[in-house]
């Protein structure tokens, strides 16, 4: 069996969907799994053993190319050329369910009532109906193993396999990580202001843990972000970081703090600790675990419509994140 699936972007909702893999191949281990995806996002799904082919796309280039089209569709019917006897759309978007509907006829996403983009689901030929305001993750696995028959449980998801791989990095990430103190990853940036927390209280957070801090960035604002950080602390910057090396990273660190957004997502992906702050977005996007927890603001959140003006975030106590903190490097140390 040929099985394509579609989820483009961005870094954490592919994550969220890659949950799905390992039930996928452990329920049917000779099928052909194939990934279309963003071609800046490759790297998150590189080497992955579940994995048989990694297809890029970059229709984020029609944004300023519209004659770019054309190349892009001619390159998706080359891969439908493999011959899929099914597709499984985990977006939820016209371009995904274009991309999905050119790929093969045999095509399934969610329906009418449960996507983001209502018009998307015309182009299926089979639908999952499951609550679009219901945990993110949940809906991800249900629309990519639903459609073969298979039920993945809560529990399963809970007991989950790591499911990022890397290679060695080329960054010398050990010069960075120490033996004799936790080593905690800061994600300070995400695609919304209003979803960052204040950079003053991470300050907080810092100077409140013993601890060697490490300050990820994806461009030059949270570069200048991280250096700010940096500046009034001990705290070290990375060096911008590959897809491989972020993963190699984060899968060496003791706890990941961040916020909502692809880094923080990830150390969820690595069984790695992590808390995630919430302020603008439902805490419902990610799994709530022994060693992964969460931290949201009071603001109410509607998952239908979020508010990119809702600055609450800044309103979570540095002092809440940093018992937090503490509970979650005392337990990693006990199941050490």
């Amino acid at each position: 069996m040929k099985i394509a699936i579609v989820k483009l972007s961005a870094l954490g909702d592919i994550v969220h969907a890659m949950a799905a893999l390992q039930f996928i191949k452990a329920a049917l281990p000779l099928a052909q799994i194939d990934w279309i995806v963003e071609e800046r996002f490759v790297g998150v799904l590189a080497d992955n053993p579940h994995l048989d082919n990694i297809l890029g796309v970059n229709l984020k280039a029609l944004k300023t190319d519209k004659w770019r089209v054309f190349a892009e569709i001619n390159k998706i019917r080359t891969y439908a050329e493999q011959g899929y006897d099914l597709v499984l759309d985990a977006q939820g978007l016209i371009k995904s369910a274009v991309v999905s509907r050119l790929l093969s006829a045999n095509c399934v996403g969610f329906d009418q009532a449960s996507i983001r983009e209502k018009w998307a689901a015309l182009f299926y030929s089979r639908h999952v109906a499951y609550p679009y305001d219901a945990n993110t993750i949940d809906r991800n696995v249900a629309v990519l193993t639903q459609p073969l028959g298979l039920h993945v449980t809560t529990e399963q998801i809970q007991a989950k396999q790591p499911f990022l791989f890397f290679q060695p990095p080329q960054t010398a990430l050990d010069e960075y990580f120490l033996a004799d103190q936790p080593n905690i990853i800061l994600v300070i940036g995400s695609t919304w202001p209003s979803r960052n927390y204040p950079l003053e209280k991470f300050l907080q957070v810092i100077f409140g843990l013993e601890a060697n801090f490490l300050i990820s960035w994806g461009n030059e604002k949270e570069h200048w972000m991280a250096q700010w950080l940096a500046e009034r602390s001990l705290a070290r910057v990375l060096p911008q970081l590959s897809l491989n090396d972020l993963k190699a990273a984060l899968a060496k660190a003791d706890l990941v703090i961040g916020n909502d957004t692809g880094p923080t997502h990830m150390a969820w992906g690595l069984n790695r600790p992590s808390i995630t702050l919430f302020g603008p977005t439902p805490i419902s996007r990610i799994y709530q675990t022994a060693i992964n927890k969460a931290l949201k603001s009071p603001s109410p959140v509607n998952p239908f419509k979020l508010d990119k003006n809702d600055f609450s975030i800044a309103e979570i106590d540095p002092r809440a994140v940093i018992a937090l903190s503490n509970e979650l490097l005392s337990k990693t140390q006990q199941l050490a």
